[in-house]
């Protein structure tokens, strides 16, 4: 049986992946001002030794105004870099895999309850703030109209995801991912949706583009080359009217142009009514189609990609360079240990949990019967 690539190593600018395995970036709506306390301690640090080749730190807010929610993780303050970097410096010391963490910013979708509060606008009596985005256009009928940002506005915030990524270096942090999706403020940018403006910000695609290069250039000349650069975006809106494939492939071509080292390709989240059908590997041909039409950047898949089969088949069949795992995990922390295990891989576990693994426990085979490696 062939080495699956699943398991073989990749080179993101100077960092080097022992696997094509991500933890996805996911938001945790647990922190204070900004700043990770125990619960991300203990939620980092389980999937640190999950055996994946990168772990990203959930969307973290470049200023306070660009949180999602009151409980969102943000690098704006001394006191947030400081708190990340107790939660870096420990799950460092738990795996050697790189570490990394995406930079966001939540524009209009700002100012929100925490998901299992409802996710609704934060009410009066519950501390909302101003939303900003490209254009005064709220994201759905009851929420509120975010202020437009001017021209000094966009200035201040290229110089905040510089800070923001300063930050991420001083911490010691292995990448930074760029989000540019999921209906947040740069892809407020990118969609004719969600941007009306009239002046050299909006309108032509070459326009649109505008803000979100100027962040990714601030971006890439604050970050060494000898450090990971990448950026998620959503390939398609799913709406009419809205971003396409194509623009993204020829936003995806800008960002290699300045030197970006992967792209992870999801899809939607700009608006309410988006049509979109969710079922395993929804999103991959969107990863498979940028991956051909832009050679040198990696390209990452990610969404409903549950099984190490399905993911191995991805990569196999030259359809993405890694794939990025998120609830798959939660619901299974050890979701890489079994899939090196379903593919004959040796994995070292940590010292503490290796009288778990199937060469010493034969508990293995009873309790993931279907996880032995494939007939040869």
């Amino acid at each position: 049986m062939p080495h699956p690539r699943l398991f073989t190593p990749i080179q993101l600018g100077g960092v080097t992946l022992p696997n094509r395995i991500a933890v996805s970036p996911m938001c945790q709506y647990s922190a204070d001002d900004g700043a990770m306390n125990d619960w991300h301690l203990i939620h980092l640090g389980n999937l640190a030794v999950s055996g994946a080749g990168l772990v990203m730190i959930e969307a973290t807010a470049v200023a306070r105004e660009g949180r999602i929610s009151h409980g969102c993780t943000g690098l704006y303050t001394d006191n947030a870099e400081a708190a990340m970097k107790r939660v870096v410096d420990a799950c460092r010391r738990l795996t050697r895999s790189p570490i990394g963490v995406q930079l966001a910013h939540a524009g209009r979708k700002g100012s929100a309850q925490v998901p299992w509060q409802g996710g609704r606008p934060l009410g009066p009596g519950e501390s909302p703030w101003q939303t900003v985005a490209p254009s005064a256009i709220a994201f759905d009928r009851d929420w509120p109209a975010p202020r437009e940002l001017s021209k000094a506005d966009l200035e201040a915030l290229v110089g905040a995801f510089a800070s923001a990524a300063a930050r991420a270096l001083r911490i010691g942090l292995d990448a930074i991912e760029l989000h540019a999706a999921h209906g947040y403020l740069l892809h407020e940018f990118l969609s004719p949706l969600s941007n009306r403006r009239t002046d050299e910000y909006g309108g032509s695609l070459e326009n649109r583009m505008r803000f979100p290069l100027a962040v990714a250039r601030a971006l890439r000349d604050v970050w060494p080359r000898s450090r990971a650069l990448g950026a998620r975006v959503s390939a398609v809106d799913w709406a009419e009217g809205g971003w396409t494939l194509e623009e993204t492939i020829a936003y995806a071509r800008e960002l290699h142009a300045i030197g970006f080292d992967y792209l992870c390709v999801s899809s939607g989240g700009l608006v309410p009514y988006q049509n979109l059908k969710v079922e395993a590997g929804y999103q991959v041909p969107f990863a498979e189609a940028v991956r051909r039409a832009v050679p040198g950047l990696a390209v990452r898949a990610v969404g409903m990609i549950v099984e190490p089969q399905q993911a191995e088949d991805i990569l196999a069949a030259g359809k993405a360079d890694m794939v990025a795992i998120a609830r798959a995990l939660l619901d299974n922390p050890r979701w890489v240990w079994h899939a090196a295990d379903h593919f004959g891989v040796k994995l070292d576990y940590p010292p503490q949990y290796a009288r778990s693994h199937p060469s010493v426990w034969p508990g293995a085979r009873l309790a993931r019967p279907r996880e032995a490696a494939p007939a040869t």
